[in-house]
């Protein structure tokens, strides 16, 4: 059936909105796409939703090609299974919580690992029902502190979730396999550039991470990629430790006079100035950095550590949430610093001339961890926990030694890439699809057995596989647009072709009625823009605003047989006749 403008339900809007920070954020809305509900929540609107659908088309076949069943679970759910997994603690105020008239808790699906686990286990039970490969396409809902970029980051997203089942690691692989190999194909049809990169496992650990990440600078993710094609974002780029280094013949710590040098350039230029520089001259690298952070825990509890790292270097915050999770992470407080007198502010080190605290490893008293080129014999200038006093020649694994190893400077384009393959450069992307290894922690916490060949239980092996819809549907406008409006490729556009009428002439509305229905019969999804008194350049504006790749204008020539093609792909315009459309169209 053809779709009359004149009847259809749209309004554009001349004018981007005062809240849109991102091209298609302000195109969506213009273009009559969604309107805003409330912050980081949308309304979607009839040429959203079919654009939308369009997507959801090409996921669902190739997961029907990958031998995945479509089921869909509801968006309200018990608290239960998410007390079990630990989920309803964890999240913290990341998920929205409500209770019904009799108390009962609920939250809004941030995500459906239990309910899927549940499921299996209330259905399958031998080995013999595996592998299953399940999804669903559904709204999650996430209480973004700070939604942003439209559809990009906001509280209220659709997501393709599907959950793979096996009995054994090696089906496991497989399944993975399936999943990653379809996410390909879906985002080739999409016309979609994508890298596949390295991602961090989390909590719940499982043997392989991959993420779809979509290069475009209004991303939110930082990843690396070498020539040599190593790729992974910045939180699960690992760096390779020094070889150990002999300290035998090294010098005892020495400590100097630094007054008013609370930072490390200061420090750099006084260390030059003072120290002996015969060798070479101090850089930022020679000094060891001590960061104060505070660690507040899932239980409430507030632990703060201090971590060491080259003073070239500074705290990933990305980095550092992943590096100390599932704690939340910050920087150290003015009041922290109050309750931990031992902390002189801008000269803490790992080493003291007074010595460890009684019964302590650090010279702090507070745990203390450092960046993995803060190897065994490392040798560094730092501070010596007095005021305007540092001290050189302090030695890692002889002067001090850390609590641990954890990852959370940043990483700097040049870094050679931990697989050997060369220095590795940073770009900026967007997260569309991840596929993941999940193991056993959900199938182990929820109680999800499968009789093996032998008879005996064996725990699940899970894999997840997430793909945002509504994101993906973001970024397409990011990258199909112009400084008119969007221009969609021809797989996921709202309708294959769009006849604009225009003029006062009868003959020319007749002719597009006509060829409208023409092109209808032939299988074309055809938008008539019928609008009657409404002037040749509001209608080419919305033309090109709504972005149909495909537009046939009829008017001043429509008496003589003769209509408009116009490609907004290319914006090559060509005038052929009327019944020349249908075929020239189907090419």
């Amino acid at each position: 059936m053809v779709t009359r403008l004149s009847k259809f339900f749209l309004r554009t809007l001349r004018e981007d909105p005062s809240d849109a920070e991102v091209t298609s954020h302000k195109l969506l809305v213009r273009a009559g796409y969604i309107r805003r509900a409330a912050p980081g929540i949308f309304t979607w609107l009839p040429l959203g939703l079919r654009v939308k659908a369009k997507i959801e088309a090409i996921i669902r076949e190739e997961m029907a090609a990958a031998g995945a069943f479509e089921v869909h679970f509801p968006a309200l759910l018990p608290r239960d299974p998410y007390e079990q997994s630990g989920r309803w603690t964890s999240y913290g105020d990341g998920i929205f919580r409500l209770q019904d008239r009799k108390g009962a808790d609920y939250l809004l699906a941030p995500t459906h690992e239990e309910m899927f686990t549940l499921l299996v286990k209330d259905l399958y039970s031998s080995y013999k029902d595996l592998p299953l490969t399940i999804y669903q396409i559904q709204d999650k809902y996430r209480d973004e502190a700070r939604p942003r970029a439209g559809l990009l980051r906001g509280r209220e997203f659709t997501m393709k979730d599907a959950y793979s089942f096996d009995y054994t690691d090696e089906g496991q692989d497989a399944s993975y396999m399936r999943q990653r190999d379809a996410y390909e194909r879906i985002f080739q049809r999409l016309g979609m550039e994508y890298v596949i990169v390295a991602a961090d496992n989390g909590l719940m650990g499982g043997a392989r991470s991959e993420e779809f990440l979509h290069p475009t600078a209004v991303g939110e993710d930082t990843f690396v990629r070498s020539a040599g094609g190593y790729a992974a974002n910045v939180e699960a780029f690992t760096t390779d430790a020094p070889d150990a280094l002999p300290f035998d013949a090294a010098g005892a710590p020495v400590v100097f006079d630094s007054p008013n040098t609370p930072t490390i350039d200061t420090l750099v230029a006084h260390s030059n100035a003072v120290l002996d520089t015969s060798a070479r001259e101090y850089t930022a690298a020679d000094t060891l950095k001590n960061v104060v952070l505070a660690l507040t825990h899932l239980d409430g509890t507030r632990e703060l550590v201090v971590v060491g790292l080259p003073g070239d270097r500074e705290v990933d915050d990305k980095r550092a949430e992943v590096a100390f999770a599932p704690a939340a992470v910050e920087a150290a407080t003015a009041e922290d610093f109050e309750r931990n007198p031992l902390l002189v502010k801008g000269y803490i080190g790992p080493w003291s001339p007074e010595g460890a605290i009684l019964g302590e490893e650090s010279a702090t008293g507070i745990r203390y961890v450092v960046d993995p080129r803060v190897g065994e014999g490392t040798s560094w200038i730092t501070g010596a926990n007095i005021d305007q006093k540092h001290a050189h020649s302090v030695v890692a694994g002889r002067d001090f030694f850390a609590d641990g190893v954890v990852e959370v400077a940043n990483v700097r384009p040049g870094d050679p890439a931990p697989d050997g393959s060369g220095p590795v450069e940073l770009a900026r992307g967007m997260e569309i699809g991840h596929v993941f290894q999940l193991g056993r922690f959900f199938a182990e916490t929820l109680g999800l057995k499968v009789l093996d060949e032998n008879g005996k239980l064996v725990t699940v092996t899970m894999g997840s596989y997430g793909i945002g819809v509504t994101r993906i549907l973001a970024a397409l406008a990011e990258l199909n647009n112009d400084d008119k409006g969007l221009v969609w490729p021809q797989a996921i556009a709202p309708f294959d072709v769009q006849v604009v009428a225009t003029g006062r002439d009868a003959v020319a509305f007749d002719l597009a009625t006509s060829l409208s229905d023409e092109l209808d019969a032939a299988g074309f999804d055809v938008l008539y823009d019928d609008r009657p008194k409404v002037s040749p350049g509001v209608k080419f504006g919305d033309a090109e605003l709504i972005g149909v790749p495909q537009i046939v204008i009829v008017g001043r020539d429509a008496a003589d047989g003769q209509v408009e093609l116009w490609d907004r792909r290319t914006g090559d315009r060509e005038v052929v006749p009327a019944t020349e459309v249908v075929a020239r169209l189907a090419r």
